[in-house]
């Protein structure tokens, strides 16, 4: 399986390796600077000691090339030692490990506020290696001639990169959960309105249903103390002249009767246009094929029979059961003969 150069592990692998290869390049180099070193001081020494009086002249000039004496070393002891890392990018290896604690501690903060169930109870990123290693390498920058800072500053790079990754993984799980969240509050509100769009429909059915009963109560009640079929309403205040059964008496019964059902003359229009339509306004229309009956067609007609018995002959039974069909179904007549026209029946 191939190896990704760029993962974690492969860059901590590599430094490692470059770590301990350097290491053993600079013994020897160690070892000469001491010898340098311990030249520089004899050749001092030497300078400093009183020469006899006859040879002084004659040791000077020796004393003085000695102590700047300087050979170069052979390539067995220096090739392919590394070289310290420029102050720059100790500088800006520092700064990313201080934006990296800092980006730490805020994901920590962040889930605690959210008070958020991310998917796991260790919500923090430990950067005690890596404040090791900025101390490290502060040290090491402190005396960038005499110690080698490469090694100190990727030790740093790479506690950078793990707590970065720990920082990421945490960052990721919050904004996860926080979606969840909008989700789950936006799904509970929807029910809600839902809910009480549903219970505000039923009510209001429930008030029209128990409006209908009541006006089809009264209209039953008034035909029922009438004592003639042909002249009587069943409403008191809707009922026609006698001998009123003509298409214009039923009219006339139908629009004193709007009032009782809420409606104004607004909708006499849409009622004669329906029943014209429908019967032509005769209470004794009747439909071979269908079976429908009376001025508003009821299917079958014997329905009007839940106004009175005398649903047969009254225009105004018929007309106060025709509002009542009307009324619950459609709202009213304007709403029934919109529906008559695009559908052809109501």
């Amino acid at each position: 399986m191939p190896t990704d150069s760029n993962s974690p592990a492969t860059r901590r692998s590599i430094r490692s390796t470059r770590t301990e290869e350097r290491r053993l390049r600079r013994r020897p180099v160690l070892v000469l600077s001491t010898l340098t070193t311990a030249f520089v001081i004899a050749a001092s020494a030497t300078a400093m000691t009183p020469a006899p009086q006859d040879a002084q002249a004659e040791t000077t000039a020796p004393a003085i090339a000695l102590a700047s004496f300087s050979r170069t070393l052979p390539d067995s002891l220096t090739d392919g030692v590394a070289t310290s890392a420029p102050q720059s990018e100790i500088r800006s290896t520092l700064d990313e490990a201080k934006a990296a604690v800092a980006a730490s501690t805020d994901v920590t903060a962040d889930i605690a506020a959210s008070k958020l169930d991310v998917g796991t109870k260790d919500t923090t990123v430990s950067t005690d290696g890596l404040a090791k290693a900025v101390d490290e390498l502060e040290s090491v920058s402190a005396l960038p001639l005499l110690l080698d800072t490469r090694d100190a500053t990727e030790a740093v790079e790479a506690e950078v990169a793990t707590v970065t990754e720990k920082t990421s993984a945490l960052r990721g799980r919050l904004d996860a959960a926080v979606e969840k969240e909008k989700e789950r509050v936006a799904e509970e509100k929807r029910k809600a309105e839902a809910a009480k769009k549903a219970a505000a429909e039923k009510k209001a059915a429930e008030e029209a249903a128990q409006a209908s009963a009541s006006r089809s109560a009264s209209s039953s009640s008034g035909s029922s103390s009438s004592g003639s079929s042909s002249s009587s309403s069943s409403s008191s205040s809707a009922a026609p002249s006698s001998g009123g059964t003509s298409a214009a008496a039923a009219k006339a019964t139908a629009r004193a009767m709007l009032g009782d059902y809420g409606w104004g003359d607004d909708q006499y229009s849409c009622l004669v246009s329906l029943w014209n339509k429908e019967s032509g306004w005769n209470y004794r229309a009747s439909n071979p094929s269908s079976g429908a009956y009376g001025i508003p067609q009821a299917l079958p007609g014997s329905k009007m029979g839940s106004v009175a018995s005398d649903w047969r002959t009254n225009p105004a039974t018929q007309i106060a059961w025709g509002f009542g069909y009307i009324d619950s179904r459609y709202g009213s007549p304007c709403g029934a003969w919109g529906h008559s026209q695009s559908a052809g029946w109501y």
